[in-house]
């Protein structure tokens, strides 16, 4: 919510997936910013312990997935682009979301922001934590903070699995390649936003102007580009993404 007060106005909140309830993890709105309409979506934590629990800690339920594709399909409609936050550990995988249809509502949401037919801009500003994250990240464009973590499962969560010890966490994390720098050099990341040593809250108006400037140079080209263009790029974009390339191949072939 910081980051929506500070660089937006006229900001409208919507609530409910008009299915189930309304998801206090997951923000969904229309606003302006810089004088220009957009929607924003995005996970929603909390400041302090009342908040975090109210919030499930960021954690989103079925419905707010739901909710944040009811708020893209209204961007979509007027045209206008998608600015989405992502900060969260995961969708929450309790038994009630899972009867609700948590693992649908994530492929759902993937499926759909992929051929979305307008802009999306998405800003990774914490944690960006496996299906949970990515049910609003697939963007033209994917911003991240530089001290930010994106991956598929938590390091302690792969230690765990992988060799059945959670005290390898750190060994899993170079793994996992989860830094913004190594996301950055995997194409997973378009740009790295700068922030102050050890974290945005150390100067959190450094960090926003950083977020305004990269949001404004990047709606400002994706505006030009028409609908059919953005889903066409959008879709290369990640179909390119873990694709092999063999050592010593002849030029022009991979796999």
């Amino acid at each position: 919510m910081d980051y929506v007060a500070a660089l937006f106005t006229d900001v409208l909140e919507l609530h409910g997936d008009r299915r189930f309830r309304d998801d206090p993890a997951m923000f969904a709105g229309m606003a302006r910013f810089e004088g220009q309409p957009v929607v924003i979506i995005g996970h929603n934590k909390g400041k302090d312990t009342k908040e975090n629990i109210a919030r499930n800690f960021g954690m989103p339920y079925p419905e707010g997935y739901r909710k944040a594709l009811r708020a893209m399909k209204l961007a979509e409609k007027f045209t206008v682009p998608v600015v989405a936050f992502v900060d969260t550990p995961g969708a929450f995988p309790g038994d009630a979301a899972e009867e609700r249809g948590q693992a649908e509502a994530i492929a759902r949401n993937i499926q759909e922001m992929s051929r979305l037919r307008t802009a999306a801009i998405v800003v990774i500003t914490g944690e960006g934590g496996s299906g949970g994250a990515l049910a609003i990240a697939v963007g033209d464009v994917v911003l991240m903070l530089q001290y930010a973590v994106y991956t598929v499962i938590t390091p302690e969560g792969c230690a765990a699995i992988l060799w059945h010890d959670a005290t390898r966490a750190p060994e899993a994390a170079a793994a996992l390649r989860l830094t913004a720098k190594d996301l950055q050099a995997l194409g997973v990341v378009d740009e790295v936003l700068t922030e102050p040593f050890a974290g945005a809250h150390r100067d959190s108006d450094a960090v926003f102007a950083e977020v305004r400037d990269a949001l404004r140079r990047h709606l400002g080209v994706l505006r030009q580009v028409s609908p059919e263009e953005l889903v066409n790029r959008r879709y290369a974009k990640f179909r390119q993404l873990g694709v092999l390339h063999e050592t010593g191949a002849p030029a022009g072939q991979s796999r």
